[in-house]
């Protein structure tokens, strides 16, 4: 009888273990989209002013205030799926899905620089067509490993693609 109370308590120490660093990770992951996200915002903010608003803009582009509810679903559908693929990491190998998220994250905050900060949508551009694929490459990846996690990024392929053709047709009309 001992010996089962002994061996429930050792199941229940690793399972409340395991809880914390499940909830732990999902706070990693979440802190480090929302820091891109804060990243970009900072950089897109700073030039809001004069040169976005004077760029010919198709009547198609959706108005400021979508821009950051739409962002903040995105990062955190993101950040989940990443966390849900990390949490089988003993079940699959995670590492090649996990550098394609972190380049996504990167290339994401690199079109927010080349577009706001230094004014260059040609840049711009370019580096939303690398996104787009590391996009592709990372849901591609995810959906091997845990179906749900794939399919929350999907809003956000949609998203990139809006946003690719939006970038583009300012680009050529400016």
């Amino acid at each position: 009888m001992v010996r089962i109370q002994e061996l429930t308590k050792k199941k229940t120490l690793a399972a409340e273990k395991m809880n914390r660093t499940a909830w732990r990770g999902l706070a990693i992951f979440l802190f480090t989209a929302f820091g891109v996200a804060a990243v970009g915002a900072m950089v897109t903010a700073s030039s809001l002013g004069q040169w976005y608003f004077s760029l010919t803009k198709p009547i198609w582009t959706p108005p400021e205030s979508f821009f950051g509810p739409i962002w903040t679903a995105l990062y955190l559908s993101m950040a989940v799926a990443a966390w849900r693929v990390w949490m089988k990491r003993d079940q699959f190998e995670i590492k090649p899905a996990m550098v394609f998220y972190h380049l996504q994250l990167a290339a994401n905050l690199l079109w927010s620089v080349f577009f706001f900060g230094l004014h260059n949508p040609a840049l711009a551009l370019g580096d939303i067509v690398a996104l787009q694929f590391f996009n592709i490459a990372t849901a591609a990846t995810f959906f091997r490993i845990d179906r749900i996690a794939g399919l929350l990024l999907l809003p956000y392929l949609v998203w990139v693609s809006f946003a690719t053709v939006l970038n583009f047709y300012i680009w050529v009309t400016n």
